[in-house]
């Protein structure tokens, strides 16, 4: 009997296996075979489809008039140290680890924890309290890949003690030679080259185009490292977030930086009593800023990712927590405008008639 012919091919789809390696937390499996690391906001995780696939890097545009793009830096620097994630940290200051002293700490849960009900209450109440247990149950699982960050509270020191973070200032080098050594030897770490994942790693990059920076006014130089590092992530499980001010550089440049990102962000700020902007948006006063989606990561798939919308407000909740909402627009003064019981009706006719409607 003759063999069956099978078909081969030289392609291959890099996938690491998640349910063979040991638990790592921190991680999610996403569809074709991509795996998510948390993005540190719960929000964003949910509107990128699961958070930062392994092996991507993500790139933040800032703007000089708002720095929340340190509120992203933040948030995920810290869910990679609560989840035991090595972390590398540059930046162009002198002292680079005094930034970790600003991690957000993650938010206490003591207040949410629902008390045992009195057993004279009755079974329909052990029922809810049941359901309710069920549910915190849900939560904890949450909890073991994202947190919310209380934005007013500094990370414990137990989240820092020990745990393995390499800090690089950028302040005096004349080139990125130091930077791209100390990436290489991060992420030599966590190879792909096998089916279980061992450990995840985590770069973070601020303000990488800095004027305080030696190397400034050397674009192509910043624009073979960040080709580079991409290229050393694709074969490695870890991800990089890179923070630039677009406007340092030329338009050529900031423009392949943009297309070189396999997630791209911009932070806006929303301006000061601009009063028209008041008048369009609900709950103008609690919104600090404006986040927009200009590129979501592919990983193993072609088919592009559909976003609810593009551009999300960012705000405090209870003041402490990050979160991010669709923009909602005001409803419209009924004083003003063409409302629409008065439009014009199907006959053209200003007066009321049988056949109108």
């Amino acid at each position: 009997m003759a063999a069956p012919n099978v078909r081969t091919s030289s392609f291959s789809r890099n996938i690491s296996v998640v349910s063979s390696s040991p638990q790592i937390p921190g991680l999610k499996c996403g569809p074709n075979g991509t795996t998510f690391i948390s993005t540190g906001i719960r929000d964003l995780d949910r509107i990128l489809g699961g958070g930062y696939p392994l092996g991507s890097l993500v790139m933040v545009m800032e703007d000089p008039e708002a720095p929340h793009h340190m509120d992203l830096l933040r948030t995920f620097m810290s869910q990679g140290l609560v989840n035991n994630h090595p972390l590398l940290y540059a930046s162009p200051s002198k002292d680079p680890r005094g930034f970790l002293g600003t991690l957000p700490n993650p938010g206490s849960s003591k207040e949410d924890k629902p008390t045992a009900p009195d057993l004279d209450q009755g079974e329909s109440l052990r029922i809810a309290w049941q359901y309710r247990k069920y549910m915190e149950n849900q939560k904890s699982s949450i909890d073991d890949y994202s947190n919310d960050f209380d934005m007013r509270k500094p990370l414990e020191r137990q989240f820092l003690a020990g745990r393995p973070i390499d800090c690089v200032s950028l302040l005096d080098s004349s080139d990125l030679s130091v930077a791209q050594d100390h990436c290489a030897t991060f992420l030599s770490k966590f190879p792909r080259n096998s089916s279980n994942i061992a450990s995840i790693g985590r770069i973070a990059i601020q303000s990488f185009c800095s004027p305080l920076c030696e190397y400034s006014d050397k674009e192509s130089d910043m624009l073979s490292f960040i080709r580079l590092l991409k290229s050393m992530l694709m074969v490695s499980n870890a991800v990089a977030i890179v923070t630039f001010p677009p406007s340092m550089l030329s338009p050529s440049s900031s423009t392949r930086l943009q297309h070189m990102a396999d997630t791209l962000l911009s932070i806006k700020a929303i301006p000061d009593g601009d009063k028209e902007l008041e008048k369009l948006l609900t709950g103008y006063k609690d919104i600090n800023g404006f986040l927009n989606i200009h590129k979501v990561a592919r990983i193993n798939t072609q088919v592009p990712v559909i976003l609810e919308a593009k551009t999300f407000s960012m705000s405090l909740k209870k003041r402490r927590f990050l979160a991010l909402e669709c923009l909602n627009q005001a409803p419209v003064d009924g004083s003003s405008g063409t409302s629409y019981g008065t439009s014009g009706s199907c006959s053209g006719s200003s007066k009321s008639g049988a056949l109108d409607f």
